[in-house]
């Protein structure tokens, strides 16, 4: 009797729920050099401040930043896969399309592979963040047009949450940008922080 009460309880402790710091699982950011802190010390760079953040909560998360300078939409679905297996996010920040549109890349491209990385970290039970971004006047109405469409769409086709631009409120202020006008400076970086952080709070 003793002994089918002992498998009963055990049975019963290993249904319960781990507590949540136990399960949490991170924050994967998949980003180029916006991300990637260019230009600026590590610590100071809006992922950092992020991971510091959510380590202080109350529920501790980390935060792993696998951003790289240069990356394009094809480079991040490449070491996706990976990314998930390893970390086993719970969320996944993509911060990419910047360096396609850069490049004057057709827009069906990096719409093509933000698709399917989105689809990847579904299966991988991972939520998803998507943040968008926006080019040089330049590159003509046009081309800027169909690049803020590419992620509203791809938000509204997914229902993920969008941060419509990661600079909104920095780029167009010169004391907040680098001397290549393209990336933000140290001192930017909580400002691209609190443009993130009400859309990623949404997803816990």
């Amino acid at each position: 009797m003793l002994r089918r009460f002992l498998l009963v309880l055990l049975l019963v402790l290993s249904s319960v729920p781990l507590g949540a710091a136990d399960i949490a699982r991170p924050v994967v950011v998949l980003g180029d050099s916006l991300s990637a802190a260019y230009g600026i010390p590590a610590q100071s760079g809006w992922v950092n401040l992020l991971h510091v953040q959510l380590g202080k909560s109350a529920s501790p998360r980390e935060v792993i930043n696998a951003s790289i300078s240069g990356e394009t939409t094809a480079g991040g679905l490449a070491r996706l896969e990976k990314l998930l297996d390893d970390n086993k996010p719970a969320v996944i920040v993509l911060e990419l399309g910047a360096n396609d549109a850069l490049r004057g890349l057709p827009l069906s491209a990096p719409r093509a592979n933000l698709t399917r990385m989105i689809e990847l970290s579904r299966a991988a039970g991972a939520k998803i963040l998507l943040v968008g971004i926006e080019i040089p006047v330049n590159y003509g109405p046009q081309y800027r047009d169909g690049l803020r469409s590419m992620y509203r769409d791809l938000a509204d086709e997914f229902n993920v949450p969008l941060v419509p631009f990661l600079l909104e409120g920095i780029a167009l202020d010169e004391s907040l940008m680098q001397a290549d006008g393209l990336h933000p400076t140290a001192a930017a970086q909580p400002r691209v922080l609190e443009n993130v952080l009400p859309a990623l709070e949404k997803l816990f």
